[in-house]
C-alpha cells in the first residue's frame, strides 16, 4: 500500500546495505505504509506513527479487516469531510485516505484512471501486505516519546527537509537532534533523506521521481540513506 514517501521500489536496495544484528530489534517511528518493515526478516519489529488512523487501520487488518473494492469520487469526499466517519470507522477513513487518494498522499485527491481501479488494487496489495506484519507491534505514538528497546536498529523516513506538501511543517533538526540522542544511547539509527548534517554519512543513493501532488507532477531527486559517522 503505497503511502507518501514510500520506500516499495527501493526497499530491498536499502535493507541491503544495512547491517542487522542477529535477534536486535527493528524500530521504525515513520512507519506510513509499512512498505520497508513488511520486508525486514522474521524478527521482532517495532511500527510506529503519530497518524492514529493509520495504525488503527493496520491492527484492524491483521485482526481481519478487509478493505472495501470500490470506493465512488462521492464517497471519497463524503467520508474525508464527515466526523462521523473519523469517530466511528476510522480504519476506513484510514485506508480511503491513503489507499484512495493521488499517490497515496494523505487525503491529497481522488485518484482516478479510465482503465484503473486504484481502490481495488491497494486493496489488494494491502492484503498481500499482512502476512508479512504478523510479527509487527504497531504504536501510534510521536516519534520524539516513543519507548525503544535497549540497543535497537532504527529506521527513519521522516518528512523531507523542506517537503512544503507536509502539514503541520515537519522540524528537521529536532528531528537529527533527536537522532544524534539515539546513536550516544547505543542505537543504530539509519535515515532515509535527501540531505543530512555533516558528520552523518551517506551509504546508499538513487535517482528517484518523487510524485507528491497533483499540481506539481512528479519531479526527480536523489534518495540518500545515512547513519550516522
Amino acid at each position: 500500500m503505497k503511502y507518501m514517501g514510500s520506500k516499495n521500489r527501493h526497499a530491498r536496495e536499502i535493507l541491503a546495505v544495512i547491517p542487522r544484528q542477529k535477534d536486535q530489534i527493528w524500530v521504525e517511528p515513520f512507519v506510513g505504509g509499512a512498505n520497508m518493515i513488511d520486508k525486514v526478516d522474521n524478527i521482532l519489529r517495532i511500527g510506529a506513527d503519530i497518524n492514529s488512523y493509520l495504525i488503527s487501520m493496520w491492527k484492524a487488518l491483521l485482526n481481519g479487516w478487509i478493505p472495501p473494492e470500490n470506493i465512488s469520487e462521492a464517497e471519497y469526499y463524503r467520508i474525508r469531510d464527515l466526523d462521523e466517519y473519523k469517530q466511528w470507522e476510522p480504519v476506513l477513513y484510514a485506508f480511503v485516505g491513503i489507499g484512495c487518494s493521488y499517490a497515496g498522499k494523505w487525503w491529497g485527491g481522488y485518484a482516478r484512471g479510465a482503465e484503473r481501479n486504484y481502490c481495488r488494487e491497494s486493496r489488494d496489495n494491502v492484503l498481500k501486505q499482512i502476512p508479512k506484519l504478523k510479527k509487527v507491534h504497531f504504536v501510534c505514538a510521536d516519534y520524539r516519546h516513543l519507548n525503544i528497546p535497549s540497543k535497537s536498529l532504527i529506521y527513519c523516513d521522516p518528512p523531507y527537509m523542506n517537503a512544503t506538501a507536509y502539514r503541520p511543517k515537519f522540524d528537521s533538526r529536532l528531528f537529527w537532534e533527536w537522532c544524534d540522542r539515539k546513536v550516544n544511547e547505543g542505537h543504530s539509527v539509519y535515515v532515509s533523506e535527501y540531505t543530512a548534517p555533516s558528520d552523518w554519512i551517506c551509504i546508499w543513493s538513487k535517482v528517484v521521481n518523487n510524485t507528491l501532488v497533483k499540481e506539481t507532477g512528479s519531479k526527480q531527486g536523489v534518495e540518500r540513506l545515512f547513519t550516522k559517522g
